[in-house]
């Protein structure tokens, strides 16, 4: 059965707002999803004007292939493989980070700690390891690390027990609930309305994807990709992704003087900071999801690489 799993854009105007959408020019979302940005960005091209969809999830992929705009084309792959498209050759790159709704909503997917599944989490199903096969044989060290650095968890040293023991009692844990019900009995506080599980599940989600070393990738390969006055909007949903973000901007928007050398020319900036911006009551209240969501926008300079 092909369930059609529905999802809400989150900041879906703005984005494409902050696109500055030429007719003509050329786009990519680098995180297609369900196709709401591309769909909205395609509104706005012109007959001469193109976009590119980038996804590794394959029912993403599979959804973007209905697709019959001759301006739209996908490609099955990790959003950090832009960085073989030619030298300055885009207007626009955005990229929406995190787990869509039909990622979430799908038990067998392994996303949720609220419904039972396998314990997958892979981005593509078709490639690589998910978490329990991760799990079987991991080191109690790394599976601390893991929910310390990617989780920000402080009880990380405790859930990784819990797991260990877990493993040694019962075997290898397979499904979505029953890591849910061993995190839970090593965390005896939270924060009010929040499971127990939310950070764990983050931690090995972003680990088993490693979807922090490959956003780094697809940001520095945009300084590369992107025109004179080009646009790069990020959507990001936790403290990881936006620090991640904000830092690279910033990096690349700031005069860098050399104290070594103090009266040496500085090296071009980059990057232009455009702004931060958060999800509106009214988004939130429709689609509680978007409540951590915030945005950052940034603009190629005029200075050639």
């Amino acid at each position: 059965m092909n369930t059609q799993w529905s999802h809400d854009t989150v900041l879906l105007e703005e984005a494409v707002e902050a696109l500055h959408i030429q007719p003509s020019g050329r786009y990519i979302d680098a995180t297609f999803g369900r196709g709401g940005h591309s769909n909205l960005i395609l509104k706005h091209l012109g007959k001469q004007g193109s976009l590119l969809g980038v996804d590794r999830d394959p029912q993403a992929v599979a959804h973007a292939q209905t697709w019959t705009d001759e301006r739209f084309a996908i490609r099955h792959q990790a959003f950090h493989t832009i960085a073989d498209l030619p030298e300055a050759s885009v207007d626009g790159l955005l990229m929406d980070l995190g787990v869509s709704s039909p990622q979430l909503d799908d038990a067998a997917r392994g996303f949720s700690f609220r419904r039972d599944g396998p314990l997958d989490m892979r981005m593509d199903t078709t490639r690589g390891m998910s978490v329990a096969e991760w799990l079987k044989d991991a080191a109690l060290a790394d599976i601390t690390e893991v929910i310390r650095e990617y989780g920000e968890e402080r009880f990380a040293v405790q859930i990784a027990n819990a797991i260990d023991r877990c493993r040694q009692e019962r075997g290898v844990i397979r499904t979505t609930l029953e890591l849910a019900q061993v995190v839970a009995s090593a965390v005896k506080t939270r924060e009010p309305g929040k499971d127990p599980a939310t950070r764990t599940f983050q931690a090995f989600r972003i680990f088993i994807n490693a979807e922090l070393e490959e956003l780094q990738q697809a940001l520095d390969a945009s300084l590369r990709l992107l025109k004179p006055n080009g646009r790069l909007v990020v959507i990001s949903f936790h403290s990881l992704e936006d620090r991640i973000v904000k830092q690279f901007i910033v990096k690349h928007s700031r005069e860098v003087v050399d104290r070594r050398a103090l009266f040496a020319t500085p090296p071009p900036l980059r990057l232009v900071a455009l702004g931060r911006v958060r999800a509106s009551a009214a988004e939130v209240a429709g689609n509680p999801r978007s409540r951590s969501a915030v945005m950052r926008v940034a603009k190629r300079t005029e200075v050639p690489l």
